[in-house]
């Protein structure tokens, strides 16, 4: 007969009987009140089933056929271990179904708690546009400040869509079954636009605005005053303006106060080539490629905020491109701009993107596709 402890905190265990073979044998009481089986006798053992320092239960066997044999020992021995082996198993099992539910319950309450949020996000995003629409209609045509106005309002319609795709946002289980093998987890999902729009437009607010964040926290700007001069590209603009979003936030958020910024542009061959750099301590060797997985952030930005998520979606981004992004040294980035101002040391992060399918610089040629490196 198989007996198995019940109850939790016991000083006795209790010792309830689950099973019994033959099949048609009785089902006994609980041990503690059964007062027959807790008298010794020549025809009856019990065999703890323990598991570490644990007595899960106990196998009684009886028996007429005396003495006992080694043989018969050694096989309920090794019975009453695999016994125990297997209720650690099941104890196991429900510690984990324990622990899921209280994961699924506390996954529930944050849905809730994000659904709050984003609606009471609406009233404060919808104030900022409101007073971004008025400030543009009181400013002359000719203001030098209507640009700034125009990327704020921009930034705000950005901003709103975030807050719609937190509205929207599926449960974890179905986002992942909507997502394919290697698609970037970016969120929200960037809108498609009716007709392509110029890199160099959707840029401009970009560059005014770490040209604006540089001047009020007393920093060095080193960007391109000018895009006329950028080559065309033929893609995912939207994408490829908030890779390089998440890029200029790092660098603000991680370089030493007063360092220098910057953002190079540049066209070589079939790819356009974009980086971000400062003038903060150099990433450590060890750390240069760790720093794109999902989590993973560099020791020198210990006891700072960050989810350690934006280098790995921006380089799933840039790869879902056809192109790349990875850390560069600032002497490697002059060579590629060699008429930058760049200072000693610092770090640089270049988005590598191809000309597949757009007219290449100085030519009327579409750039194909090259060859994978062999």
């Amino acid at each position: 007969m198989l007996y198995l402890t019940m109850g939790v905190g016991d000083t006795t265990p209790s010792l309830s009987c689950v099973a019994a073979w033959p099949s048609g044998a009785m089902v006994l009481p609980p041990a503690p009140e059964d007062a027959d089986v807790q008298l010794p006798e020549q025809g009856r053992r019990w065999l703890p089933l323990r598991h570490g320092g644990l007595l899960l239960g106990a196998l009684l066997v009886e028996t007429e056929q005396l003495p006992w044999s080694a043989e018969l020992a050694a096989r309920l021995q090794a019975a009453a271990e695999c016994l125990a082996q297997a209720r650690a198993l099941d104890l196991q099992i429900l510690h984990l179904q324990r622990e899921l539910e209280g994961m699924e319950r506390q996954r529930q309450r944050q849905q809730e708690q994000l659904a709050v949020l984003a609606h009471q996000m609406r009233n404060p995003v919808a104030a900022l546009r409101t007073f971004g629409q008025l400030l543009l209609r009181r400013m002359d045509g000719d203001d030098a400040r209507r640009g700034l106005v125009e990327g704020l309002l921009e930034e705000g319609e950005q901003l709103n869509r975030y807050v719609d795709a937190l509205d929207t946002l599926p449960a974890a289980t179905q986002l992942l079954e909507q997502l394919g093998e290697g698609q970037a987890l970016l969120l929200p999902p960037l809108p498609a636009r009716a007709e392509e729009q110029p890199l160099a437009e959707r840029l401009l607010p970009l560059i005014q605005r770490a040209a604006a964040n540089c001047e009020a926290q007393g920093r060095p700007w080193h960007g391109p005053g000018d895009l006329a001069d950028l080559p065309p590209w033929c893609g995912d603009v939207d994408a490829v303006c908030e890779v390089l979003a998440n890029l200029l936030e790092n660098a603000f958020r991680y370089s030493p106060p007063g360092s220098a910024v910057g953002l190079v542009c540049q066209a070589t061959d079939d790819v356009l080539q974009l980086a971000v750099w400062d003038g903060g301590k150099p990433i450590a060797t060890a750390e240069q490629e760790r720093i794109f997985a999902r989590g993973m952030r560099g020791s020198s930005s210990s006891g700072r905020e960050g989810s350690g998520l934006g280098l790995a979606l921006g380089r799933d981004l840039a790869r879902q491109l056809g192109g790349d992004l990875r850390w560069c040294s600032l002497p490697e980035l002059a060579e590629l701009n060699p008429s930058g101002d760049l200072p000693d040391q610092g770090n640089a992060f270049l988005l590598q993107l191809p000309f597949v399918g757009c007219k290449l610089p100085g030519t009327g040629q579409a750039a194909q596709a090259r060859p994978p490196d062999s």
